[in-house]
Parts: C-alpha cells; structure tokens; sequence
C-alpha cells in the first residue's frame, strides 16, 4: 500500500497527541525521526542537552511502535548523513509519501530547512499548528497589530483572563495580577537551611545506551554526563511536576530570585526541559499549580510566580520569536562586539557568582534563571560581547534550549539587543545585586564595596562603565534615567579611573 503521510516528529515534539496525528492511520501513515549530528554540532551543545534529546526521542519512538504505528527511525552511527534535511530527502525519495506533515518546529532555522528538504525531494510539506501552546504565532500577531511597545505584562493579563487561570468572578485572584514584590527574598547570612532534593530519575537502559553513544560521538563536547537524571518520558515528567508542587512550589515565589553557593536547585521545578521536549504540557503544569493553591497545599504568591513563568513569559517570548524571525538573531542595539570570554566554557573564573553559574551550568547543563539573567547575562551586558555569540552559547549548554525561547530571553531580556522590542530597560546591575541575593561575595577575592582599583568587584567597574557609554540612550529612558543621573556623583578622575580599569579587565579576559 502506498504511503499517504509520512509524520515527522523533531526532538522537541514528543506528544503523542499533537494534531499531526488526529488522522493518523497505522494502515497507510507512517512517523519519521532521525538522530544527525549538525542538530548537536551547529553551537557545541553540552553532552547533556544532546542525550536529553536522544533519550527522550528514543523512549518516544518505542512508545509509537507499541502502539502499531510504523516508525522510520533513523540512528546516529546507523547512517552516512550528516544534516536533518540529508536524511529525510533520502527517506522521502525512498518511501514517495504523498505528503509530509510536521508541527510547526521550534527553530526557524529547522523550518527552512526542512522545506528545504521536501522541496529537493519533489514532496509536498504541511506545517500544522502547535496546539500544546495556550497561543498561536498568528493570533500573538494579532495581539500585536497596532501596539507602539509589546509588553509581556499586558499579555499576560490577557493570557489569564483568556483561560481563566487564577481568576475568581472575572478579577485577578487575591486581587492583585502579579506578586513580584513579596517574590524577591534572599536567603540571609544563615543560608537556606536544608533543601528538598528535587526527584531525579536513573538513567534506564535505552537512556545509558544514548549517554553511550554521546560519549563517543561527541567527547570533545563540554559537560559531564555522570549525573545525568533528566525526565525522559512523559511518566517521568509528571513525576517530576508532582514533586515540585508538594515540596518546593510553596516555597519557590518569595526565593525565585535568590542565589547560594553550590546549591544549583534551590526551589525551582526543573521542569522547562519536559515541557520544550513536550514531555509535560503547560496546560497541566499550570492546573496543577493553581489546584495546589485553590487546595491550600501553596501560597497564592508562588503559584502566581510559576504561572507568570509559563502563561506569561514562555508564551510570549514564543510570540516575538515567530513575529521578528528571521532578522532577529541578527539584532545588537548596544553596538556590543567583544568575542565571550574562554572561561564560560571551562568556569575557570576569579569571580566566584560567575565560577558557580559557570561549573553548575557545564557540570549539570542547568541554571536558573535569575543565574542566566543576572551573573552570566549582566556580565555580557556590562562587558559588551556580541549578542549572537551569547545566544548561541546558550544555546548550546543548556538542557531546555530550543530556538523559539533562548533566542528571544537571551537577546531581548537578557542583552538588549533588540533595542527594546521585549523589554523595557537594559538589565544592567552592579556587584550590589549579586550581594543582595546571594552569599557569593562572601567568598570572593573582589571587594563588592568597589568600583575601580585591582581589588573592586568587576561587575562594578563594569557597571559604571556600561552607564558611561551609553549614557545618552539610559538618560532618555524613563526606566533607566535614575540610575544614568546617578553619573552627575561622579568626577571626570574617578570616570577615567573607572574606564580604564574596564578596559584592563576586558584585556584580561576577552580572547586576543
């Protein structure tokens, strides 16, 4: 019998409801998945976020085969091609489908290409909506139409009023939309005491078989993958959500935001992961949160703070992705040209806020976002490096990155690259900040009292000399003028001092 659709499922796909199966026919359909290297290879992505992706497209594949569906899948080391588009213009060629169908990918770049591959081999491609979104490209377009600035706290009310999350009789929940003022505690001299270990799974066989193959396909490759306890299937994922909301959804709102050495997950779900991968969807983690505080089981805080995260932020950083693609990764408003420094990618650092985002990040393939926003994303910031090289470096190390949400947080929140069209203001902050939340300036050899000399903290040299070069632009933003006055303190010798020790710390540590 002739092949009427051949399914093709990426990395980030793997639920078994998505609509490209509503008329799936085990008789005359058939899904297709390959494992290529390029996928690991275009950014140096970390061992983790490669197994990550095998392991689950491996448990998904075995899934679908049980179920009687026919499933062409295709193995690292059990073919010669080397892109995602090579391998399935051979299979197309082999199999003639009269059509491919495919939920709209989460990367632009995966998108043409795989036009690009339909096309070579003759075939027809349907891109069919991805409804495990609460929003859709086309209709965040809309919202969008006729809008002078797109602000996600405007969508996200939106959002909620729209699926009636957190809100009682048509209003806001407790009153108020967001409560980011009782969700920015730091833990105090006394540390966070003793922490809920967040729920890890071992690795079963076809996982230990994926962490396997990475070792060998790709050894030079950073990261490290003996801890390697990601969910894998959709059963581990909700495992996980389970976990998170009994143990550390109560008390994740008021510590969102803070940071403590060689603690990596404080209270956060470690969920993001399951969701890019479509192991869990938004939709239930959402429910979950909101039943466990309707339940009393959570404060209405931090389930608002887990909600914003996902109805808010993650959906409307999809929505500017799909709206600026494919300009956007091509944006740097800040002018920034320096090269990342060597030492994100072996967490050899004095400064001991970026030496524990760095060494978590390449031991675990994880940080939280305040680490990614405000240690590794300010330090870029204040020191200039290319948004592009950033954002792919991001890219590459974490086990949650797909296209569609790094691009958009690292570019536009995180660098201001995109000259406002995300955020409001440049996220730029002194050591101050890091000494607020955290316990890292503790132990560190830079004084976070300083701004220049050899022993001032580099995020305050760099801090002022970020508000110095672009004065201009931070004084005609209302959000940044405060801070951009504050330089009328500041004689012309202690703003030459300042500048110079920027400019020793950037000889110091960019790459020649």
């Amino acid at each position: 019998m002739a092949l009427r659709q051949l399914i093709v499922c990426l990395g980030d796909q793997l639920n078994r409801d998505a609509a490209v199966f509503d008329n799936f026919d085990k008789a005359q359909d058939a899904v297709w998945m390959a494992e290529v290297p390029q996928e690991a290879t275009h950014v140096w992505s970390h061992k983790a976020r490669i197994a990550v992706f095998l392991a689950a497209m491996r448990h998904f594949a075995q899934r679908v085969e049980h179920s009687g569906a026919t499933v062409h899948y295709r193995r690292l080391q059990e073919h010669c091609h080397f892109s995602l588009g090579e391998v399935l213009t051979a299979d197309l060629e082999r199999l003639q489908p009269e059509r491919v169908m495919v939920t709209q990918p989460g990367d632009y770049r995966v998108l043409e290409l795989l036009k690009a591959a339909v096309r070579a081999a003759g075939g027809r491609l349907v891109v069919v909506r991805d409804r495990y979104f609460f929003d859709s490209p086309e209709r965040f377009r809309l919202w969008a139409r006729g809008r002078k600035q797109l602000r996600m706290e405007h969508y996200y009310r939106a959002m909620r009023k729209e699926h009636g999350v957190l809100m009682d009789a048509g209003k806001p929940a407790g009153g108020a939309w967001n409560f980011d003022a009782t969700n920015r505690r730091s833990f105090g001299a006394k540390g966070p005491g003793r922490l809920p270990a967040p729920l890890g799974f071992a690795p079963d066989a076809i996982t230990r078989e994926v962490l396997e193959v990475v070792e060998q396909c790709f050894p030079d490759h950073p990261g490290r993958l003996d801890a390697f306890d990601w969910p894998v299937t959709p059963e581990q994922a909700w495992d996980a959500l389970v976990d998170f909301i009994d143990h550390r959804l109560p008390a994740f709102g008021p510590y969102q935001d803070a940071l403590w050495t060689d603690e990596p997950w404080l209270y956060h779900s470690r969920l993001s992961v399951a969701m890019n991968l479509k192991l869990l969807a938004p939709r239930t983690a959402v429910d979950a949160a909101e039943w466990a505080w309707r339940g009393g089981r959570a404060p209405l805080a931090s389930v608002e703070g887990f909600v914003r995260q996902i109805l808010g932020w993650r959906e409307f950083v999809r929505g500017i992705y799909w709206l600026h693609m494919p300009g956007y990764l091509e944006r740097n408003a800040l002018d920034a040209r320096h090269n990342l420094p060597g030492f994100f990618w072996t967490g050899e650092t004095q400064m001991t806020c970026l030496r524990q985002a760095l060494r978590q990040t390449l031991d675990y393939g994880y940080a939280h976002h305040i680490q990614r926003l405000m240690i590794t994303g300010v330090y870029s910031l204040l020191l200039g490096v290319e948004p592009r090289q950033l954002h792919e470096w991001y890219l590459a190390v974490y086990v949650d990155a797909v296209e569609w949400v790094e691009a958009p947080n690292t570019l536009g929140m995180s660098q201001f690259a995109d000259g406002g069209l995300l955020a409001s203001k440049p996220y730029c902050a002194s050591g101050k900040y890091v000494r607020r939340m955290s316990n890292y300036c503790t132990e560190c050899r830079f004084d976070p009292d300083k701004r220049s000399g050899a022993d001032a903290c580099p995020f305050n040299t760099l801090y002022w000399d970020f508000l110095m070069r672009h004065e201009d632009r931070l004084r005609a933003n209302p959000r940044t003028a405060l801070q951009a006055r504050t330089l009328d303190r500041i004689d012309d010798a202690t703003r030459a001092a300042i500048e110079a020790d920027a400019v020793a710390h950037r000889q110091a540590v960019l790459p020649e």
